[in-house]
């Protein structure tokens, strides 16, 4: 996450990612960038605003052709993308990264992120408009800090948006907002969802409409926590390497959209020989970043391996698993963090991603990049992707 390699509390290496200062003003990444990514520039729009009020800096030494793809916007960070189809448009809900000066540790203090600010487009390459905020921490009661990634969802003409965030007591939560249009402005719940913990929400609505939200995140997710079934603010260690790698969570939402169906259980995921991934399996066992999605009647969950950088993901037959390692589907990509989403427009197959290539290399301060085709093969599995295709 800087310039030195990064240790964690348990002893274990990281892969240094160099940032280089920021210099250069926002003129220079939009000429930077021309040409090399068609309408990724915000018009203005009604409800909306173009993102240049807050305009990211770029450091000099930014190369955007060794990039797989290019920034979605250039005007603000932003990370953790997830994807939808809403009324015919693609909207992308993903965190609002922001400079805060705070020093970088293993538990991610620095991404103190405070609002949400949907993107949208007609098509997949299309003009993006970067909306208004919509949602702010000022407007969450139960909420300190730390607004994480987020997803939504729709249901009977109403929207959704989920969000992770501190307590005052310094607890993650998930929360929910509700709005009648799928850019917001929402209205938050007055208390977290009972029963919620942990980060970066992910809802998938089955063919029977039933939905369901699948989250956590190690370190500073604070899932190791849990481990007892009970929060333990003391607790951060992980299970011993030869004992299985703590699971994601999974669980049925209400019909009301806003509170869990049951409690929480485990997603556990198997290895070829269907034994749960083991704690030191760190190229394969879940970190973070969960996203669900169906096609031709598999389910696939897919993931973040945190320290190695990877997106990989499992199949199952049923939305609770227990589901199966198949393989890699994003490789590593500037900055420390690996967060995505897969969505179908137009009959096609995407993947949404972020990297930092807007602050060549600064860990929390990302964008979100224009979406990539995702191919299957004809088993079901998915084809792996190389970010960073040029040196």
């Amino acid at each position: 996450m800087n310039d030195c390699t990064r240790t964690t509390n348990a002893g274990r290496r990281h892969t240094p990612w160099r940032a280089a200062p920021l210099a250069a003003p926002l003129s220079a990444a939009i000429a930077l960038l021309a040409g090399c990514s068609a309408g990724t520039t915000p018009p203005a729009a009604s409800g909306a605003t173009p993102a240049a009020t807050a305009a990211p800096a770029v450091a000099a030494a930014a190369d955007p052709s060794r990039y797989l793809s290019q920034p979605l916007v250039t005007g603000l960070y932003t990370a953790d993308p997830s994807a939808h189809v809403f009324n015919g448009r693609v909207y992308v809900y993903g965190s609002h990264d922001i400079e805060t000066g705070i020093p970088m540790d293993d538990l991610g203090t620095e991404f103190a992120m405070r609002d949400y600010r949907p993107l949208s487009m007609d098509a997949i390459g299309a003009p993006v408009t970067v909306h208004d905020v919509a949602l702010d921490i000022a407007n969450v009661p139960w909420a300190d800090k730390q607004m994480w990634a987020p997803d939504a969802a729709e249901k009977g003409g109403k929207y959704y948006l989920y969000f992770p965030a501190k307590d005052r007591q310094g607890m993650f939560r998930i929360g929910v907002a509700s709005g009648d249009r799928p850019e917001g402005p929402f209205k938050a719940e007055p208390e977290a969802i009972k029963g919620s913990f942990s980060i970066d929400p992910a809802v998938f609505r089955d063919d029977d409409g039933a939905y369901y939200m699948a989250f956590g995140g190690l370190w500073g997710g604070q899932l190791q926590r849990w481990k007892s079934g009970r929060y333990d603010a003391a607790d951060d260690t992980q299970p011993a390497d030869d004992k299985p790698a703590l699971s994601p969570k999974i669980v049925r939402l209400d019909a009301a959209m806003t509170g869990l169906a049951e409690k929480p259980r485990d997603l556990v995921i198997l290895d070829e020989a269907g034994k749960p991934l083991l704690s030191k399996d760190h190229d394969r066992r879940f970190f973070e970043a969960s996203w669900l999605h169906k096609y031709k009647g598999n389910y696939y969950f897919s993931y973040s391996t945190g320290d190695t950088h990877y997106i990989v993901y499992a199949m199952s037959k049923t939305p609770y698993g227990p589901y199966t390692y198949k393989g890699r589907l994003l490789d590593p990509v500037l900055g420390w963090t690996n967060h995505h989403s897969i969505v179908e427009v137009g009959g096609k197959w995407w993947l949404f991603y972020h990297d930092s290539q807007l602050s060549n290399g600064d860990t929390h301060l990302r964008n979100i990049k224009q979406p990539v085709e995702l191919h299957y093969n004809a088993d079901g599995t998915m084809q792996e992707i190389n970010p960073l295709p040029k040196p």
